[in-house]
């Protein structure tokens, strides 16, 4: 080994330690670029921006068609992309694009210039009505699953008007961007957000009916909100680019535990170090730019981690803005030398990264009463609660029945290595109330009051519900769906993945649970006149039909493992068991029923996440065999070199006692056992590859013998690490990546 490469990672930390904080563009020299108000949502144009743009009847078309959900009228388009071309010139932008999610987890753009030639050939900005609507960026070697096939080339995007227009900004370019779906030729959903929009639209029917059965009326559209917290990680971009686990797959495939990691819980909550701030810092100030309300920063438990999260918007466009906020994260970090990681476990040991997802559901209406309402939030009368309860109910009684498809729309290989483990939920998909909702729920369901729906509300001190959200209602952290006051927090998301699917199946199996809740309640009051006792008996049956999916307990005990069989709750722990719930009969019933995904579309999903997982697996199973052969093993050959160098010196001097060799002997046994688990290994490696086609096949391998060789082998290589001279290491350890000098 040269001494420029056993000195390589020792004048990385010193140029590291030696850094200094960016100072961002357009800030002051203070740091402080102005209260946020002034520059909030500058590089976005959106239906309040557009009021003042638009004629009047142009204008309460295109609202009308995003307040209400509707198809947007076509004749307005040349009008709507006149205004947006002109604004978008005026702030130096030169091309656009329909900006889209594919089934990669990431965003795609194709950008076209505005530039055209008039009839004299003159050059002029050109954006038309159909550029604005419709693309067809070809596309054609995007994910599909089998819907079509590569050699057809056409896939055409289209404008989500429910989600601004916006501007990227990026080093010499200005870029507009189309919020937009994705689809086939013959209209098959290509994309995550597709599913989605459908899913808002079937939850929104069955809400309607639900509460015109209530009594609820002049409901116009019911629509979820989400409030998406994103955790990250902030590492130098010098570590990163050392090691090739990172660059590869985004997590540390091996790695040695330091003394210290996460035991002193000194970092939570912590003072954010100051390079770190300027890096978020800058972030939010593109993102607020974008139009992305965010509004909390804070360190995570881990060393190097952190979260940030918004305000609630509408679900399709929090999930927008979630990605922007992880694009954003990525390339503002980059800026300052560092490198964002949104990978779920990229650290062994410590905690890893989620993506909680607060959902709830509000009313859009012509009464004052009700729009604007919240479902799940508490009111102030034992009507307003008994609506509060039908619909909690509805997602206690869609969770319980479909919990192994939620747990099917969270499945990654990244999110593997986290559920379970620190501080994250389990795989075992169940629902935490609070100690007061509880109560309310079990005696409810045990029937313990009698007389009108009204007087069984005030017996339980439930008429009034108003302080639920703040007082009455822990978080429970382990819990993987917990009730937290007005809102659930879906905490299973991983940090790295698209809220969209996820989102779009709860959405769905909210919907369907409503749906049998609204015809249940239909046959109720056949016998019984009041509307609200009719919906307290059918609250009832619902409660104690779903009492298997509530706990209030510590979802990482195996107690509650032990416990959750009992109860017949899924225990998905593996990614291609949790996935084979996508296509199930259940599911497939499911989805196809409510129209959010036809069987062609549900299939394409699931061959997707099996060939997304396989790659995955297959990606890491060849960097850690490479950096095995090229790095680990030769940094324990070059320190073998030095000790028996040091014990020949000391043998031919006569030295009696040689403590070298002892080492040597242990250094040289680790690397022994190494080499045979690298050989296991690469055997799996074959066999996997071997079974090209029948990428089920080589999922269910990948997770057990893949998954098991993987670790042998990091085992090794730990061991290695803590026996090997630190100058003879070259990969950049967890105490230089996790606690920058």
């Amino acid at each position: 080994m040269t001494a420029a490469a056993i000195t390589s990672r020792k004048a990385l930390l010193n140029e590291i330690s030696n850094r200094e904080p960016r100072i961002a563009p357009g800030f002051s020299k203070d740091g402080i670029p102005g209260p946020t108000s002034q520059y909030f949502g500058v590089n976005i144009l959106g239906v309040r921006q557009l009021r003042d743009k638009l004629p009047r009847e142009v204008f309460g078309s295109l609202a009308a068609s995003i307040r209400h959900g509707k198809k947007l009228d076509r004749a307005i388009a040349p009008v709507v992309a006149q205004v947006i071309k002109e604004w978008a010139v005026s702030r130096g932008v030169t091309h656009f694009t329909h900006w889209f999610q594919p089934q990669t987890g990431l965003t795609a753009e194709k950008h076209d210039a505005f530039f055209a030639f008039d009839d004299d050939r003159q050059p002029m900005e050109s954006f038309t009505g159909d550029q604005l609507i419709q693309s067809e960026p070809d596309a054609s070697s995007f994910p599909s699953g089998g819907l079509r096939a590569t050699w057809e080339a056409r896939g055409y995007t289209a404008w989500n008007p429910a989600s601004p227009v916006f501007i990227v900004e990026s080093t010499g370019a200005r870029t507009l961007c189309i919020p937009s779906v994705f689809i086939g030729y013959n209209g098959e959903a290509l994309d995550e957000m597709t599913p989605l929009l459908r899913s808002s639209d079937v939850l929104s029917q069955k809400s309607i009916e639900l509460l015109e059965l209530l009594g609820d009326k002049g409901v116009q559209r019911v629509f979820t909100t989400l409030g998406p917290e994103q955790e990250y990680f902030l590492i130098d971009r010098s570590h990163f680019a050392m090691r090739p686990d990172l660059v590869m797959g985004g997590r540390t495939l091996i790695g040695a535990p330091p003394p210290r990691g996460q035991q002193l819980e000194d970092h939570y909550f912590g003072g954010i170090p100051e390079r770190i701030q300027g890096c978020i810092s800058e972030a939010e100030f593109e993102l607020y730019k974008l139009g992305v309300p965010i509004t909390t920063r804070h360190n995570e438990v881990a060393p190097c981690q952190f979260e940030m999260a918004p305000y609630f918007e509408e679900t399709d466009l929090a999930v927008d803005h979630n990605m922007l906020v992880m694009a954003t994260l990525r390339r503002v970090a980059l800026r300052h030398g560092l490198q964002a990681l949104l990978h779920e476990k990229p650290f062994a040991g410590i905690n890893g990264s989620g993506k909680h997802c607060n959902w709830s559901m509000s009313v859009i209406a012509d009464s004052s009463d009700l729009d604007g309402l919240n479902l799940l939030k508490p009111g102030k009368t034992p009507h307003h609660n008994i609506r509060f309860l039908v619909f909690l109910a509805a997602v206690l009684r869609g969770v319980h029945k479909h919990s192994g498809l939620l747990r099917a729309g969270i499945a990654t290989s990244g999110n593997e290595h986290r559920l379970g483990a620190n501080e994250a939920p389990p795989a075992i998909i169940s629902v935490f109330m609070g100690d007061m909702l509880t109560k309310v729920i079990e005696e409810i369901a045990a029937g313990k009051s009698s007389g009108t729906a009204e007087q069984q509300m005030i017996k339980l001190g439930v008429a009034k519900l108003p302080e639920v959200q703040r007082d009455n209602t822990d978080r429970n952290r382990t819990s993987p769906f917990a009730f937290t006051g007005q809102k659930f927090e879906f905490r299973a998301v991983g940090s790295s993945a698209s809220i969209a699917f996820p989102v779009a199946l709860l959405n769905t199996v909210v919907a369907d649970s409503i749906g049998e809740i609204t015809d249940s309640l239909r046959e109720t009051l056949k016998k019984t006149k009041s509307v609200d006792d009719a919906v307290l008996k059918v609250v009832r049956e619902v409660f104690k039909d779903t009492s298997a999916i509530r706990f209030e307990g510590n979802n990482y005990s195996e107690e509650w493992v032990v416990e959750a069989k009992k109860r017949g709750l899924p225990n998905l722990r593996r990614t291609p068991e949790a996935l084979k719930e996508l296509v199930s009969k259940q599911s497939r019933a499911l989805l196809t029923k409510l129209g959010v995904l036809t069987k062609e579309e549900l299939e394409s999903r699931y061959h997707v996440r099996v060939e997304r997982y396989v790659k995955d697996m297959l990606i890491e199973l060849h960097t850690m065999r490479e950096i095995v052969d090229t790095m680990v093993i030769p940094a324990a050959y070059g320190y073998l070199g030095l000790l028996s160098k040091a014990a020949s010196q000391s043998k031919a001097a006569g030295i009696a006692v040689i403590p070298q060799i002892v080492t040597a002997n242990q250094v040289g046994e680790l690397v022994q056992e190494l080499q045979e688990f690298r050989e296991d290994m690469s055997n799996v490696i074959a066999r996997v590859e071997a079974k090209h086609d029948d990428p089920t096949g080589q999922a269910e391998m990948l997770t057990s013998e893949g998954a098991d060789a993987m670790a042998e082998v990091r085992k090794a290589c730990d061991a290695l690490e803590l026996s090997v001279g630190d100058d003879y290491w070259p990969l950049p350890k967890y105490r230089e990546m996790l606690f920058p000098v």
